[in-house]
Order: structure tokens, then sequence, then C-alpha cells
């Protein structure tokens, strides 16, 4: 927030590039200090003098001719502290937030790009389960993130339907099937058929290599393989969407690993064509030692086909026939080697994009209780469970607090899935979550449902106060210049800039920590100051403040995949 003006007012008295300047322009850490802070340790060796004494000048230099957004140069130590005009700027954030409204925030950075995102991931005939949730809403924020940006964004759901567990799941079927009717809660019965092969399979391993060649069948096209397979991709899906449904999360493509079957062959030919296939115990690999990794496999002894085979495939279908410039792929930190191997193998192909323009964006792992979830073991949580448990809880609160609500349904739904979703995006991606039942339904803290409770308070103060969005601003700001209000604005003025820095680390949770601080300092506004009260033209000033923090929150809101709600 006004680094850029900064940056001019300096480059006046000092020699050094326009990003030099701006990089070492920051924010103090008490906000007594300054609004802004330039520090002059590196001007030492240019002015020859100390950094307290290099201050002092410039202090003196910028208050002879400062810009008329700043209110006064101050050195302190080595660092020369600068204090906006409180008025000026007060008045120049919020008519910039009330022009743009929902727009606030949105660049055009990635205008002309197209991004293809690999987001849920979820895999055929086994359970939507809470680990999924990762993923899913990750990859929705970061899509919702880029899309703000001006990003072209095509969100993709790679679906888990090939691979060798389907070989496990048709042999299972085979054997026990009958005793299955795959009507109600199918998929769930469909993982219990998958467990008790891995249970069988630990007894008699021969039903290994029966999965195997009921997989390799697969890939044949064996007709009666094939048509089992088509049933549980059908019956997962309905389920699916269910849960996609509550999460209000959507896709512009499903297209699962199977459909890169029949592109892999042209993958495995160009390897062999650019001398990179080899053979090592019956199987392809593509040789990765130079690069301190161990060798990509491609094709297993057996003739069946790998991971890594088809991400080849999709990556290159996806550059090519989908004209995506950037690949993104929200997946599980636990995967890196491979998207490692897969990206070099894609260099060594003569693809030298897959270095700058395939980013693996890691998560890690969700725990239940503090322990690891296996669907193999039948340790799983259902999502849609939790979703549920979550609006009833959600629902409870509002029938207390609020039962004469006409929507209580609506918003049950919104605040409890809310809180759910926030519970995990809140957290650094990168970091474990631990999924505990008792703090993610906490609707107290730093939690969805306090955010969604701020929006709707916001909401309800606007219409008492009869809030006109499109009014002109006073000419003074002077009722909202106090030092709550003016961290507030500060605050707001620095949305741009949170997501600019969530783009460029894809982490929702930038968004996230910054909504909570907004709705903190709105909050203590709110409760040290009487809003609706004094002349017309303080209440307005006041108001014109609450929408803009409204704007900004609901935005965020908007990113993060929650629902705004006017009433709770």
């Amino acid at each position: 927030m006004y680094r850029q003006q900064l940056m001019e007012q300096l480059k006046r008295f000092v020699e050094l590039e326009d990003s030099q300047l701006l990089g070492l322009i920051e924010i103090p850490k008490e906000e007594s200090h300054g609004d802004l802070a330039f520090p002059c340790f590196q001007l030492a060796k240019q002015f020859r003098k100390a950094p307290n004494l290099i201050a002092a000048e410039l202090a003196d230099k910028v208050n002879a001719d400062l810009l008329p957004v700043f209110e006064k140069a101050v050195a302190v130590g080595g660092y020369l502290n600068f204090f906006l005009n409180r008025d000026a700027v007060i008045r120049d954030i919020l008519a910039t937030i009330a022009k743009a409204g929902n727009t606030y925030g949105n660049s055009s950075v990635g205008r002309g790009q197209k991004v293809a995102i690999d987001m849920s991931s979820v895999n055929i005939a086994k359970p939507f389960a809470i680990h999924h949730l990762r993923s899913t809403m990750i990859g929705n924020a970061i899509a919702n993130i880029l899309d703000s940006q001006g990003y072209h964004v095509m969100k993709i759901n790679h679906l888990g339907d090939w691979g060798t567990s389907f070989g496990k799941l048709i042999v299972a079927y085979r054997n026990w099937g009958h005793e299955y009717d795959l009507k109600d809660n199918a998929v769930r019965q469909l993982l219990e058929l998958y467990v008790r092969f891995n249970q069988e399979a630990e007894k008699r391993p021969e039903m290994e290599d029966e999965a195997r060649a009921a997989f390799k069948a697969l890939e044949d096209g064996d007709e009666e393989t094939v048509r089992l397979w088509k049933r549980f991709i059908e019956i997962s899906l309905a389920e699916f969407e269910k849960t996609y449904r509550l999460l209000n999360v959507e896709f512009d493509y499903y297209l699962g690993e199977s459909f890169y079957s029949d592109k892999m062959g042209a993958v495995e030919e160009e390897l062999a064509e650019k001398g990179l296939l080899q053979t090592s115990e019956g199987a392809e690999i593509v040789d990765l030692s130079a690069f301190d990794m161990p060798p990509c496999l491609i094709r297993k002894s057996d003739g069946a086909t790998l991971y890594a085979t088809r991400d080849l495939a999709t990556a290159l279908y996806r550059r090519r026939e989908m004209g995506a410039d950037l690949l993104v792929y929200v997946v599980g930190a636990e995967q890196k080697l491979h998207f490692r191997q897969v990206f070099k193998v894609l260099e060594l192909m003569g693809h030298e994009w897959a270095a700058k323009d395939c980013i693996h964006v890691p998560f890690g792992t969700m725990f239940v209780d503090g322990q690891r979830l296996s669907s193999r073991k039948g340790q799983v949580v259902f999502l849609e469970d939790v979703l549920r448990k979550a609006v009833e809880v959600a629902a409870g609160i509002i029938e207390e607090k609020n039962p004469a609500l006409p929507n209580k349904e609506e918003v049950a739904e919104a605040v409890g899935v809310g809180a759910i979703i926030f519970n995990d995006l809140k957290n650094n991606r990168v970091n474990d979550v631990n999924f505990v039942w008792a703090e993610a339904l906490n609707f107290d803290g730093e939690t969805g449902p306090y955010v969604q409770y701020t929006y709707a308070r916001i909401s309800s103060l606007l219409r008492k106060g009869d809030y006109q969005p499109d009014q002109k601003l006073p000419d003074t700001m002077s009722a909202v210049g106090g030092d709550v209000e003016w961290s507030l604005v500060k605050l707001l003025g620095r949305f741009p800039n949170v997501l600019d820095r969530a783009r460029e680390q894809y982490d929702p949770s930038v968004v996230a920590k910054y909504v909570i601080d907004v709705c903190q300092i709105f909050n203590r506004y709110y409760n040290t100051t009487r809003i609706l009260e004094g002349e017309r033209n303080e209440i307005v000033q006041k108001l014109t403040l609450a929408s803009a923090a409204r704007t900004v929150i609901g935005k965020c809101l908007h990113l993060l995949g929650l629902r705004s709600m006017e009433t709770i």
C-alpha cells in the first residue's frame, strides 16, 4: 500500500533501482513508528556515513518536498519512517473499494494465460473421505484466487479410475459381489469389498496375481471387465456429486486416468525415439540417476502402465490439446518425488516448458484425532458424515440464537460446511493438519463461522443505517480517523498485496489469516464505537468504512469457497 509513491519520493535522493527500493520498503512492527519504513543500512557505502546519519539527512530533504499522500518523515535510528496523511488515504482507499465493489483486489497479471488445475482427484469406488478435503478445497481456493488475477482457469478432477486397485476390486466383486446389493451406500459397500480383498490377500498372496491379471484384462479391453469398471464409476460419481454440492465446488472437466490410456503409447514411442527408454529387469524405465533421483518407471515387467506413464500423457494433453500455459497439481506432499521425476522426464523429452510451467502444489497430511487414515485397511472418516454433522451443530446454534430466522436450513448448511472448510484453509498448506471434531466444529475464535457472522453483522448494520453504496463520499473522513479505524483502513488497503502473495505462494491460508485480522479489527471498532449515532454526515463516514470491510470480507469468503450470508 503506497509503496510505489514512497519509491517515487525516495528515488529523487537515493541512487537505487526501482525494484531495489520497492524491495527495501517495509511496514514497521509498531504502528506508532509510522506506516511505512525505509532502512538506510544499504546506503552506508554510497553515502559513506552511518545509517542513522543518512536517515536524519534524508528526513530533512524528504520533508522539504513531501508528496501529498505523506504527512511527515521521521528518522529513527537507521530507519526513515513515513507517516501517511490519514484523511487523504482513508478517503482514497474507501473510495477505491466503493468503486470496485466485488472486483476490489482483482488484477490482470494473468491475462492471456490458461491454467489447468489438477485438484480433488478422488478415487473411484472409494469413499470421498475427510483427507480428500485438502486437495479439493485448497485447489478450489487457488483456482478462485488465480481467476481474480486474470487467469483463465480450468478446474480438472483427475479421477483415480485406473490402476491395479481396480483389479483388486474386480476380483473381490467376482468372489463376493453377490453378498452386496450396491443400491444404498454403494461406495461404502465397494470399500468393504476392497478391504475384504486386502484381508484375504494377506492369507492368500496369489490373489495379488489375480488382481494384476484383472487390471491387465481391463487395459486390454475385456468386455465383461470393462462393464464392471464402468458400473463402479457410475455409482461413485453419483455419490461424489452429493459431496461436491455441499462443498459448493464445480469442475470444468472430469477426466480420469483412464482418459489417457490410449495416449500412453505415443509417450512411450517418443521416449524411445529420444533414447530415454531403458529396460531394467523386464520393466521400462527412464534413468534419472544423473539428477539424484531413482529411475522413473514407465511400464512394469507384466506390461501394466503406472502413474508416471499416465501423468506424462496427461501433461502433454493439457499442454497441447487444452492449451494450458501453466499446469498446477494440487497433490499431497508425499508425491513430491513422483512429480519431480515426471517434470524432469518431460524436460529430457525436450519440453523445456516443464521446468517453469509445471507446478506441484504440495500439502501436508490430514490426520484424524492423531491417526493416519488408510482406505486399504478401512480406516476412513467419510467427508459427507463430517459435513452433515457440522450442519447439525450449526442448526442447533442458530435455533438457540435466532429461532425466528426464516432460512435456517440454508444458513446452517453454509455455516456448518464453512466451519469445516475454513478449519483446513487457515493452516499453511504444507503443514500437516490434525482433524479434531471439537476444534473443527468450534464456532468461536479463528473460524469460518466467526468470519461469516462478522459479514452478517455488518450487513445488518448497513440495513439499519440505510446505507446507500452509490452515495458520494463526504469531503472529510474525520469521523473515521481514530487509531482503530486507521488500522482497519490500512489493512483493507493491503488486500491487493495479500492476493498477490497468495497467488505467488499458491497458498489460500494467506487469505484466511488476513480475513481473520480484518474481522478482529472490525469487531474491535464495532464494540468501541456508536456507529449509528451522531450527525448524518458522520454516520455515513462510519458506514462507508463498515461497507468497505464487508466488501473485503465477502470477497475473502468467496475466494476461500465459503458462502456469505446476509443474516445469521
